[in-house]
Parts: structure tokens; sequence; C-alpha cells
């Protein structure tokens, strides 16, 4: 009977230990890879809000370079589901040269 009751809690701390690692790095946004992608996303989604509301880019662009950054988002998405929640050094350097596009339309 304490046979049992041994391999049971083991069983369950086994359990325990790898279900709480697994949502530890599947959604681990502080990678650094993934909060400088998830950072300059942010700063250009303000940066767009900015030039749409001083007038200095029309409504319909704004709204065209919010789609791209939409889409980046969830490519970055993507990429770091299939590595437990952390991008590659290629992945992020394809990201960024996305968000380079995007940006030169930004403050033109």
């Amino acid at each position: 009977m304490k046979t049992k009751a041994l391999i049971m809690s083991v069983m369950i701390a086994i359990l325990g230990i790898s279900s709480s690692s697994f949502a530890q790095t599947r959604f681990d946004n502080t990678h650094p890879r993934r909060a400088e992608v998830n950072h300059r996303l942010a700063n250009q989604d303000r940066r767009i809000h900015q030039e749409v509301k001083e007038g200095k880019m029309s409504y319909r662009e704004g709204a065209r370079l919010q789609r791209n950054d939409y889409r980046i988002r969830k490519e970055e998405s993507r990429m770091a589901m299939r590595h437990n929640g952390h991008l590659t050094s290629h992945e992020t350097a394809r990201l960024n040269h996305q968000e380079n596009r995007v940006a030169r339309h930004i403050g033109n």
C-alpha cells in the first residue's frame, strides 16, 4: 500500500513539474528576442497612431501599416510556438527585416 502511494506521489510530482515548465516556456514573452520584436512592434504602432493623429499620414495609410504590423505579430507568435516560446536568431532577423519595410513608411 505504501509503495502505491509513493509511486502515485512521484508521478503527480513529475506531472506537476513538467506542466509548470511547459507553461513557463510556451508563452515566454520575456525571452530577449521576443521582447525585442514585440517592443519594436509596439513602438511602430505608437508611431503610426501619432502620424495619423497629427495628420502626417492618412487614415487609410495608417490602417495599411497596422495590418502589416499585425501580420508580423502573428508570424512572430507562430514562430515562437514552434520553439517553446523562443525565437531563433534567423527568425529574429527575418522579423526585423519585415519591420524595417514598415518603418520606412512611417515619418515620411
